[in-house]
């Protein structure tokens, strides 16, 4: 059965793409991973982030943070930390490090998804936040499902109208079937959850059932947070990791 990782928001934070990329690799043989963006930015090791997902065969987008590090993004488009973190980051980058972002697309085709940061229709900065919105965003999509990340938060939205008497989303014991519609999933952050929960979140994507599973997994949240200080990145982005918002 074909396996996709899905990870989203790492945002430098090491730690927690590896307890992911373990817990994944723990679960059986993976396809592929899947990134939808924003590798670097708020913590502390972009670099290493980047040769770890360099190990796997990685689909990759790009998000905003991304494009901040590299200058193809207005910095004053960011809020402050943001803005600092980016500056922090871009001038730590690796040749080999900007080499990989630069190289990222706003969007990827992988039939039968779509593979974007924000939205179908803004690629890079659009947050998703609400099922009015991604019904909206169906003309937008090409392809039958579309995988998104940015808001920090795992989510399923329908792109369609849902049956008569469902649910419009039914996610049973972390587990989303696809079959039944055109739905806009986002897998959460691996890296700066925002839902409450630290832990690091990521997704499966099973295509021959069209299963998605969302998944959390626990790491050292307490180092990740001392790493941003230690580096002199504002402290509120450390503080941020403890509490999962």
């Amino acid at each position: 059965m074909d396996r996709y990782v899905v990870l989203a928001d790492i945002h430098a934070n090491a730690r927690a793409l590896r307890a992911v990329l373990r817990d994944a690799a723990a679960s059986g043989p993976v396809r592929t991973v899947w990134v939808l963006g924003d590798v670097v930015g708020y913590g502390a090791e972009p670099n290493e982030c980047i040769e770890l997902l360099r190990d796997y065969a990685c689909v990759s987008v790009a998000g905003n943070h991304d494009l901040g590090a590299i200058g193809r993004a207005d910095l004053s488009l960011f809020n402050a930390n943001a803005a600092a973190a980016c500056a922090w980051t871009s001038a730590r980058l690796s040749s080999a490090s900007v080499e990989f972002l630069s190289a990222l697309a706003a969007r990827v085709e992988a039939p039968p998804f779509l593979l974007v940061h924000g939205s179908p229709a803004g690629p890079t900065w659009e947050y998703v936040v609400s099922a009015a919105r991604a019904r909206e965003l169906s003309s937008f999509c090409p392809l039958p499902h579309c995988l998104v990340g940015h808001t920090h938060v795992p989510a399923a939205f329908r792109m369609d109208a849902a049956p008569a008497g469902r649910a419009g989303v039914e996610v049973v014991d972390g587990v989303l079937s696809l079959r039944q519609g055109r739905f806009l999933v986002n897998p959460g952050s691996v890296g700066q959850p925002r839902d409450g929960d630290p832990r690091a979140a990521y997704a499966d994507v099973l295509v021959d059932d069209l299963t998605v599973h969302f998944r959390r997994v626990a790491y050292d949240v307490a180092a990740a947070a001392a790493s941003i200080v230690n580096a002199g990145l504002p402290e509120m982005l450390g503080a941020r990791l403890r509490v999962g918002c």
